[in-house]
């Protein structure tokens, strides 16, 4: 086989990932109003077993990686996903549904940890690199996820049909795209390496203890934007719904949002040339301040349903265009700045940002639940302010 048709049959994998997660995220207004109505709260505990069915799945993940192959475990992971969707639509029960999603969780880390390495081991056997396209079409397939979404909703397709549709697409693919995988040979190692691998226990160990305090700031604004994207992923087309009660066929928050992220992520590297990381940074919390607070201070301001749906419309864009590059380039400083070895600065890094996705399901559902919808997202829109104070004026994110 070729080079090229390893390359978009891998590729081909990261299509179905962003695709399977898209069409969820496009769906989650409806499946919320069959099993939790209004009640915020509840919802948002709900969703609090995505994240933490994906910090189950880190160590078995490692584990599972390892002992098989990412060859094997991209296949079983796309596939779980794949169920995993489909079985969302077709629980008869909130208890089922909480099962579901814990599962949803596990087979979204296992086929990012999977994929991710498999791209890795394509970019040393192509001595290419590719992982920007990669990640570029996990974006372009979210979009055209969520437009695909967009349609059902339009034309009062039930979320059973439309994930029935978009698991036998992501089956296709698989059957298309298992034979340019790759076996992990050059990823085992000889015995003496292993030695010598253990030698460096007592390191990591000293590392995870005192982790170096780039580590720390940079994982902290990794949290603040995984804050972010979870209350875009997650509740954007609730607000659409339950805030703005837009009728069906102008929800197009979520939608937006994911157009401008993608945009965002391929203008990335072009912007690190003109502005510079730090300053990308900075943008980037300027623009999730202003986009969220667009949105909560003249979202409702207007009576005109067009009105509504063009100033929230635009709020969601900045918003999306602000996180888009905000994990691509701490992974990057980290690279760049970070004395610790890269795996280790990367586990350190992972697990302080992860936290954001198991806080903002609760955060957003209690204060929902309190107050409304408006003032969780003030709440979020202040993090884009932390941000940018963070990247102004620690030496952590200053660049040559």
């Amino acid at each position: 086989m070729t080079d090229k048709q390893i390359h978009y049959g891998v590729l081909s994998f990261f299509l179905a990932q962003g695709l399977c997660f898209s069409s969820w995220a496009s769906r989650i207004p409806d499946i919320k109003d069959v099993f939790a109505g209004n009640d915020a709260l509840y919802w948002g505990i709900i969703l609090f077993l995505i994240p933490v069915g994906k910090f189950v799945a880190i160590p078995l993940a490692g584990y599972l990686v390892s002992k098989v192959g990412s060859r094997i475990m991209v296949q079983v992971s796309i596939l779980g996903y794949a169920v995993s969707l489909f079985c969302t639509g077709l629980v008869p029960s909130i208890y089922v549904l909480g099962v579901c999603l814990f599962c949803f969780g596990i087979f979204w880390n296992l086929c990012d940890i999977s994929l991710n390495t498999q791209g890795i081991g394509i970019e040393r056997l192509l001595n290419k690199t590719i992982m920007a396209s990669f990640h570029g079409a996990w974006s372009l397939a979210a979009c055209l996820g969520a437009l695909i979404g967009f349609v059902m909703i339009v034309a009062d397709t039930s979320p059973f049909i439309h994930f029935t549709i978009i698991a036998s697409v992501i089956l296709l693919i698989v059957l298309y795209g298992r034979r340019f995988l790759q076996d992990d040979t050059d990823m085992i190692v000889s015995a003496e390496k292993e030695k010598e691998d253990k030698k460096d226990v007592p390191a990591l160990i000293s590392f995870i203890k005192k982790p170096e305090m780039l580590l720390i700031k940079l994982g902290i604004v990794g949290l603040f934007a995984l804050v972010v994207e979870s209350a875009m992923f997650d509740w954007s087309g609730v607000y659409f719904e339950s805030v703005l009660n837009v009728p069906r066929s102008l929800q197009i928050g979520f939608l937006v949002f994911m157009v401008m992220m993608t945009v965002g992520r391929f203008s990335a590297n072009r912007a690190y040339r003109v502005l510079g990381k730090q300053k990308v940074l900075q943008l980037s919390g300027l623009l999730i301040f202003t986009g969220f607070f667009i949105v909560a201070l003249l979202g409702g301001v207007f009576d005109s349903m067009i009105l509504k749906v063009l100033i929230n419309s635009l709020g969601f864009m900045f918003v999306g265009l602000g996180i888009s590059s905000m994990v691509p380039t701490i992974y990057s400083l980290v690279g760049e700045k970070s004395t610790t070895p890269v795996g280790i600065a990367l586990t350190i890094l992972s697990t302080i940002s992860f936290t954001g996705s198991l806080v903002a399901p609760l955060l957003i559902g209690s204060i929902t639940q309190v107050f409304n919808m408006v003032y969780a997202y003030m709440v979020v829109g202040i993090l884009g302010l932390c941000i940018l104070l963070m990247t102004t004026f620690s030496d952590a994110f200053k660049t040559k």
